[in-house]
């Protein structure tokens, strides 16, 4: 059980940073500074909101997600650790890993020198983990919340033992319309087109969807920006240690299959995220560290 006011005691900033239950007795952080506003549940280290003042989210959040333990939130930014897609050989292991079924816990709240709020969530192997994963590790997201949202997964591998995984963090960005955007950044880039199985290189740019997409663009650590005309913006897309940029839309006949999208669902959100999987998993020593970025944030 989770105790909001031990929680307030320990972490909250007065008129910057507390805790509620925002869904289903799920507990949030709550954050509002002089940039932005932003909620983060303690499941599944998964930010649901980040509002710049004076701009509509740009994250994506399923009306139809069910908030519920043993399920995964659908929209924001999921962790998708230690490995990304179905299990490699257990297909009854939970699809993206159970980094985004479990709580993590709360390490830190701070403020840094230019006003921004700085949240960090632990996840460390426990009996519960090793019941998936046979390795220690201490997992950590850290999210930087102000004019750009800045959220970091860093792995550290706390056994004797070299181990490998896979992640990403699942960015859901919340659109006008599917039809109304661009992607620009990708241009030249070798992909891996899942639904097809075939590799192509992206040839012309912007990347415009149309149809459902699910390619892994490899070997790239490019900014992307998803130009919006509709909504006249330019959501600028960065990352850091990530090699695999995957580029997600479920079209209109997957997205009615899915029980926590609305049938309409793919039409107002795309999926750009920073990935490490197929031919780019990481690699960690005894006691090494690593870590993976996504930056955030509108162009001026």
């Amino acid at each position: 059980m989770i105790d909001i006011d031990e929680l307030d005691d320990k972490f909250s900033i007065e008129g910057e940073v507390g805790f509620a239950e925002l869904e289903n007795d799920l507990v949030f952080i709550t954050v509002s500074n002089k940039y932005a506003d932003a909620d983060i549940c303690l499941y599944g280290a998964h930010i649901t909101s980040f509002r710049p003042h004076n701009s509509m989210d740009l994250l994506w959040m399923s009306p139809d997600s069910s908030f519920e333990l043993g399920k995964p939130i659908r929209g924001g930014i999921p962790v998708c650790f230690p490995w990304f897609g179905p299990h490699k050989t257990d297909p009854e292991k939970p699809q993206h890993g159970f980094g985004r079924l479990m709580y993590w816990e709360v390490v830190s709240t701070s403020t840094n020198a230019s006003g921004e709020s700085v949240v960090r969530l632990q996840l460390c192997s426990s009996d519960e983990t090793k019941a998936y994963w046979p390795y220690d590790f201490c997992a950590e997201m850290t999210f930087v919340v102000g004019k750009t949202l800045t959220a970091t997964l860093k792995v550290t591998n706390t056994s004797g033992q070299p181990f490998d995984y896979t992640c990403a963090l699942h960015t859901y960005y919340s659109l006008s319309a599917i039809e109304s955007i661009s992607i620009e950044g990708l241009k030249g880039t070798t992909y891996f087109d899942q639904l097809t199985g075939e590799f192509g290189i992206q040839e012309g740019e912007p990347l415009e969807i149309t149809d459902a997409l699910t390619r892994h663009y490899l070997n790239t650590e490019n900014q992307v920006v998803i130009a919006d005309s509709a909504f006249r913006r330019r959501i600028k897309v960065d990352k850091t240690g990530s090699k695999v940029t995957t580029v997600w839309n479920p079209g209109a006949e997957t997205c009615a299959k899915i029980g926590d999208l609305p049938d309409d669902g793919y039409e107002t959100f795309v999926c750009v995220e920073a990935t490490n999987a197929f031919d780019y998993p990481v690699k960690l020593a005894a006691g090494e560290s690593f870590e993976t970025s996504a930056i955030i944030g509108l162009e001026e």
